[in-house]
Parts: structure tokens; sequence; C-alpha cells
């Protein structure tokens, strides 16, 4: 007989699917033992476990490391003189890469969080970042600060949707600093402005200062995120590919030797650039769009610590 303290219908769906997941996967239960817990019928526990899959509400994590990638982190270590570098399995064709390496990653990120070293930990933004910290637990991260390398306004002042530094204060309790200005200032009349902001000259010497920046990776062709978000303009893309740009992070662009363009948008990022002395980068990137940048960066020792995918990884590897 199935149980009648919780019902179906004393539960929102989605509450419903994630007790059903948790039961299946936590609890070991078949269907039909989750069946009669919850008062509902076995197709119904396939349907609420399907959508708990599909919702992202289940995260699977394996402690257990494979050799082939610790053999690519070795090699990538080895190659690009890199202090860091983890690499993350295939998860198998028609799967979403970057998902993947989101879940990967968020446990390399917490353990981060969870040193007891105090430390001053400077993030970037975009989407492979938010990712991560969707994956991230809520763990107690409070004795570090947390502060933003790059404006948060997007250039008809709305918010930056792809923000990271919020989400993970919330995920780690960590006090943070937020670097409320735009990304690219318009002139260096503006540029001058923002700067002399005294939370802006506050925020950036933190971030400077910073023991480690986690950042992203921007490619510069038609989909370059710099262009798709509007903070340049189809123009501007064509006169930076043609002077060379194959990547950016947070917003500097650089060329394929992973050196920074003597060009004026450059010239006008409100943020910080990185890395500055005594600071540690690690970025977190992979897939087919990523490898030019990727590539450049590693070449040009912009990075100290790479958070990769296998297929990512052997390309990076290869002549």
């Amino acid at each position: 007989m199935a149980r009648a303290t919780e019902t179906e219908n004393d539960l929102s769906p989605r509450d419903l699917a994630a007790r059903a997941a948790w039961l299946s996967f936590v609890g070991g239960l078949t269907q039909d033992q989750i069946a009669g817990e919850l008062g509902i019928s076995r197709q119904r526990v396939q349907r609420l476990v399907a959508r708990a899959a599909s919702e992202g509400l289940i995260r699977v994590r394996i402690d257990h490391p494979i050799a082939n990638c610790l053999e690519l982190e070795r090699r990538l270590k080895a190659r690009f003189g890199l202090a860091s570098a983890w690499v993350s399995p295939d998860a198998g064709k028609g799967s979403d890469p970057l998902g993947g390496l989101a879940a990967f990653a968020a446990p390399v990120i917490e353990r981060i969080f969870l040193g007891e070293r105090i430390r001053t930990i400077a993030v970037g933004t975009g989407r492979t970042l938010r990712m991560v910290v969707e994956h991230m637990q809520s763990i107690d991260g409070s004795h570090h600060k947390l502060v933003s390398l790059i404006g948060n306004v997007a250039p008809d002042g709305s918010a930056s949707f792809y923000e990271v530094i919020m989400r993970l204060a919330e995920k780690t309790a960590a006090p943070h600093y937020q670097m409320s200005i735009p990304v690219v200032a318009r002139s260096p009349e503006e540029l001058e402005l923002f700067r002399s902001l005294p939370h802006v000259r506050a925020t950036r010497a933190l971030a400077t200062a910073a023991d480690l920046a986690i950042v992203g990776i921007g490619q510069m062709g038609p989909d370059a995120p710099l262009l798709v978000d509007g903070f340049i303009t189809p123009a501007e893309q064509a006169e930076l590919a043609a002077a060379g740009a194959v990547g950016e992070m947070l917003g500097n662009i650089f060329d394929r030797d992973g050196v920074y363009l003597d060009h004026p948008i450059n010239s006008r990022i409100v943020g910080v650039r990185v890395p500055t002395k005594g600071m540690s980068v690690l970025c977190i990137a992979g897939g087919a769009t990523k490898l030019p940048p990727l590539r450049a960066a590693l070449t040009g020792k912009l990075l100290s610590g790479l958070i990769t995918d296998e297929t990512t990884a052997r390309a990076l590897l290869s002549p």
C-alpha cells in the first residue's frame, strides 16, 4: 500500500522529481519501491527521474582518476610549463562537452575554496564559468575574498547575463567585491572617469593583488563572445581579425603568440588584465572553438593552470 505521508499533491513537480531522484540514486530504491514510497505509479517515477536528469538535478561525481586523463595532464604541464592541469573524461558522442567539463571542474574549484590558507580569488565572467558555478555544491569558503576582474555592465546599460561573482559568493559564503562598471569604456576620457571612482580603484587594486584568477577564454571569430554579447561591433571584430586577434581573456585581446594587441579596444578595457605579478591564472575551457585561443594563451604563458576536456587536451598536444 502506498504511503500517505507525502503524496504528489504535497510536492511541486520539481520537488517530486528531486525526491524520486534522491531515492533512486542515493537511497538505492527500485522504481517499484519509490512508487510505493511516494504514492505514485511506476511510470510516473520513470518520468520524474528522467526530468531530474534533464533539469540538472542529478549530479554524478567520480572520484577515481582515469589513467589516460592523468597522462594528458602530465603532458600538458610538461609541454606548456603549467603548474596544474586537470582533464575531464570525454562523455561520449552526442553529449554536451561543456556540461561534462563544468561538472568535472566544479569539485576542483570547491577544493580551492575549502583550502585553509586565506586567499584573494579573482574571477572573470562567461558561459563556462557560470555553468561551473551552477554545478558547485554550497561550501564554507568564508575565510577567502572574492573579487571581480572585469566590469558587469553591458553596452546597453543592462547587467551582464554571464556574471559569475554573485553566484560564486552564494555557493561559498565568501565576501565579494564587484566591479560595477561597464566592461569597455567608450573613450579614453570615460575610461579615466571610471577608474577614478573610489570603489573602482579599490576593487581593481584588490583584483590586481589577488593570489589566483579563475577565468574563461573567448575566441575572436564571427562567434566571438565579445561580438555576440554586443561589446564590439562587426566592423571592430573584422578590424581585430585583420590585426591578428585570436582570443581574449576578460575582454583583453591577444594574437596567436599570446601577446596582447596594441589596439584602442584593449586600451579601453576598464578591468584588470591578467596575469599580474605573483598571480596564478587558472583557465577553464574546452571545445573546438576554444582551441586557437587556448593554444595562443598557453604559448604566451598567460596561464599557469588549465581545466579542459580530453578531446581538447589531445588537440592541444598534437603537433
